[in-house]
This record gives C-alpha cells, sequence and structure tokens, in this order.
C-alpha cells in the first residue's frame, strides 16, 4: 500500500479515537443484575471470537487482535497494520413471576490497533467497555398507618479499559505478552423512596464511585507444528489481584412539597473519599486446534475470584467467584477460491456458560448462549467485515429473582494494511 493508504489509516484513527471515547462514556445497558457490583462485566473477545463463544485465548489467527491474550500480538504478519473497531446491539426481555419487560442497547463497542515492531516483537492499542450499570427497578408495599411506599432504584454508568500491550517471541513457537491497563469511569447509583401520603418527607439518595488507576495482565502461549500446516496452541493468561484507586461520594436528601413550598433538607453528606478497590486474581487457559487459512477450534476456561475481592470497603455478599467455559469453531472452505466468493467466506459459531459473579441468597446468576456467524472477505484486500448473533440467557425466576433472555448482534470492521511495505515502482 502507499503514502495515501497510510495517511488513510491515520485519519481514521484520528476521527474513530474521539468516538469510541465519547461512545465508552455513554454507554447503556438494561439489566437489574448491573445494580451490584461493577455492574455487567464485558467479555474479554472481540471482533472475530464473539461469533465463536468467545473462545480465544489461545488463537493465533494472524488477520485478527486478540487482546484476550497479549501473547497473540506476535501472530500478526510482520508486514500488517491492523485497525479494527465494533458495534453491538442487545435486544432483551426480562421476566420475572408476575411481570416482564423489554429493552433494546446499541453501543459503539471496542477500537483496537495492532503492529509488529520487529520479526519478535509486536504492540497494541486498544480501548473497550469493562462493565456498564444500567437499570430501573420500582417496588410498592403497602405498609400499615403509613400507605403505599414506593421505592424506586435506578443507575447509570460505564468502567472502560485502555489497554497497551506489547508481546514477544523470544524462540519460535513461544510467545509472552503484557497488557497495561488504564480502567477509568464513574458509576451513580441513585435510591428514591416516596410515600402516597403527601404529608410525609420523601427520601433521595445519590451514591456515585469513580475508578482511575493502572493494571497489569500476563500472557503466554506456546504453539506445537503439526503435519499438513495444523498446530495445536496453548494459551494462559494471568492478573494478580491488582488494586485501583477509588473515589466515593454519597448524599441523602429529603424533601416535602406542600402547597407550592419546598422543604428540603441533607441528612448526610459525604465528599468524594479516596480509597481502593481490589479487583479479583484472574486467570484463564485455552486451547486451539488449527489448521493454517482452513479452519480453528478452540476451547477456554476463564476465572476471576470475585469472592475475594474488595468493594467498597469490603466485600460484598452478592459477588462471587465467575467461571466461564466456552468452546468455538472458524471453517473456510477454500480462502483464496477465484470463482467462489461464498468459498472465502468464513463461517463460525460456537457455545459459552458461564457462572457469573452475582449470588443472591446462595442462588448463582449462570448465563449461557449459542452464537454463529460470518467473516465476509472485503474486495481486493485482506479486510474482512465480521457479523455474529448469540441466542443466550441468564438469571432465572425462581426465589424472586430475574430471567433475562437476549439475543445480541455483533458488527466489526478488521481494515488491514501493508504498513511497512516500500513500492519499489510509482
Amino acid at each position: 500500500m502507499g503514502r495515501v493508504s497510510r495517511v488513510s489509516f491515520l485519519i481514521a484513527g484520528l476521527i474513530f479515537i474521539p468516538a469510541v471515547l465519547f461512545a465508552q462514556f455513554n454507554n447503556s445497558t438494561t439489566s437489574p443484575y448491573s445494580r451490584y457490583g461493577l455492574g455487567d462485566l464485558q467479555p474479554y473477545s472481540l471482533g472475530r471470537s464473539t461469533a465463536m463463544g468467545g473462545a480465544s485465548l489461545a488463537s493465533r489467527y494472524n488477520m485478527q487482535i486478540n487482546a484476550a491474550n497479549p501473547a497473540s500480538y506476535t501472530s500478526l504478519d510482520s508486514l500488517n497494520f491492523i485497525f479494527e473497531f465494533g458495534l453491538e446491539g442487545k435486544f432483551a426481555r426480562y421476566h420475572t413471576d408476575d411481570n416482564s419487560m423489554e429493552a433494546n442497547d446499541i453501543n459503539f463497542k471496542y477500537f483496537a490497533m495492532s503492529f509488529r515492531i520487529n520479526r519478535w516483537m509486536a504492540t497494541s492499542l486498544s480501548l473497550t467497555p469493562y462493565s456498564d450499570v444500567g437499570y430501573f427497578v420500582t417496588s410498592v408495599n403497602d405498609m400499615e398507618n403509613v400507605g403505599n411506599v414506593y421505592t424506586t432504584y435506578y443507575g447509570a454508568g460505564t468502567i472502560s479499559n485502555a489497554k497497551w500491550g506489547l508481546a514477544i517471541e523470544p524462540i519460535k513457537n513461544i510467545s509472552v505478552g503484557a497488557n497495561l491497563n488504564y480502567r477509568f469511569g464513574q458509576l451513580n447509583r441513585n435510591t428514591e423512596v416516596t410515600f402516597a401520603d403527601p404529608s410525609f418527607y420523601n427520601l433521595q439518595r445519590y451514591s456515585t464511585l469513580r475508578i482511575r488507576d493502572f493494571g497489569l495482565d500476563l500472557g503466554l502461549q506456546a504453539t506445537m507444528p503439526l503435519k499438513d500446516d495444523k498446530s495445536l496452541t496453548l494459551g494462559l493468561v494471568y492478573a494478580n489481584s491488582p488494586e485501583y484507586t477509588d473515589f466515593v461520594s454519597d448524599i441523602i436528601q429529603k424533601n416535602l412539597s406542600y402547597a407550592g413550598a419546598l422543604d428540603q433538607d441533607t441528612l448526610r453528606y459525604e465528599e468524594e473519599e479516596e480509597g481502593e478497590l481490589v479487583f479479583p486474581m484472574t486467570f484463564g487457559a485455552g486451547l486451539s486446534f488449527a489448521k493454517e487459512n482452513v479452519y480453528e477450534i478452540n476451547i477456554d476456561y476463564y476465572h476471576e475470584g470475585w469472592a475475594n475481592a474488595e468493594f467498597l470497603g469490603g466485600k460484598s455478599i452478592f459477588l462471587t467467584d465467575l467461571n466461564k467455559f466456552a468452546i468455538g469453531a472458524e471453517w473456510i472452505p477454500d480462502k483464496f477460491s477465484i470463482r467462489s466468493f461464498i468459498n472465502r467466506v468464513a463461517y463460525r459459531a460456537g457455545f459459552k456458560y458461564e457462572q457469573t459473579y452475582h449470588t443472591f441468597a446462595g442462588q448463582h446468576i449462570n448465563d449461557f448462549g449459542i452464537s454463529f456467524g460470518v467473516g465476509i472477505p472485503m474486495y481486493r484486500s485482506n479486510s474482512t467485515l465480521n457479523i455474529g448473533a448469540e441466542f443466550g440467557q441468564r438469571g432465572t425466576k425462581e426465589h424472586n429473582l430475574v430471567l433475562e433472555k437476549y439475543a445480541k448482534v455483533n458488527l466489526s470492521v478488521s481494515l488491514h494494511d501493508l504498513w511497512f511495505m516500500q513500492r519499489r515502482i510509482e
């Protein structure tokens, strides 16, 4: 590619970085479970692997950015510069024993770029949501001598994760890497109590959690070459309970509106105080069996120890360890077919089962889903349009909890440029 193409890539990056930053600050989600902990945790998989159950810890596909395992960056072709961005739409229906509701959310999901520095070193930069909060829940209680009492819980916010990754391949088929994470963002959680009797004071509580700090996660991939362009890769990731600085504020007010007048008082006011949030120890392992340019089969196990994480000064009774199992596959009939476009398309499918980090009265909230999708090659290019869909459910209606049935649609674009090749003929 020539200089004009490279300039176009830089301009695209300059345009998309602020766009994704704005999107990260304005992510929307709708889930009653996001009221607890840090909200809904986002999966570690991006782009191509979202249609493969999210299984990607051992993947070394050289036409993708795999931020789930920083050791994967060295799999990129030495001449390639890759730029990716993605969108996600979620359509959900929530059920209890008595009610149901629907919610739709569409978000700008991620931005990433990656390239090799030399034949044994590669780097990557990405911005993704780490967690989202978004809920609006109302309950009504009939209290003796008081009447109806309405309690409303609502919240919103996003914690984002900016990553700079570096990987090296010190010896052939062994790659190690690290992601330097900067997590930042704000979560707002509010409660309002109102009384049907206008002579009672109404109560409001406004709580804010703000996070900003650096963390580190590590990765390793070891590949065993096999016959006929096949290979078997082991992938490992690890993070040791990183500590992040947080800032917490809390305000409680009461007010009474009567005959056009407002009587308001602040019962509690805690200015933003600096504290510490201890994230969980994390580890994961994956296997990938692949035949170059034909197929790839991935299996993942991933664990986050949220039961021992310290949240707002202590451990939470609503948090437990997260465990995820995923399997996914990709098949390309004939990647280099000249006559058949259909044969050049990548076909993907996968399955996931996740014990989420939420628990209520001993009841784990589990999430399982199936996914499928395609990778559509762009005309006369190594770039790809990835389309994926996932159908699943989370939670249960038992124990007065909520069952969520959802469908997700993921759309991402992976743009490739031969960044470091010089043209000899103009």
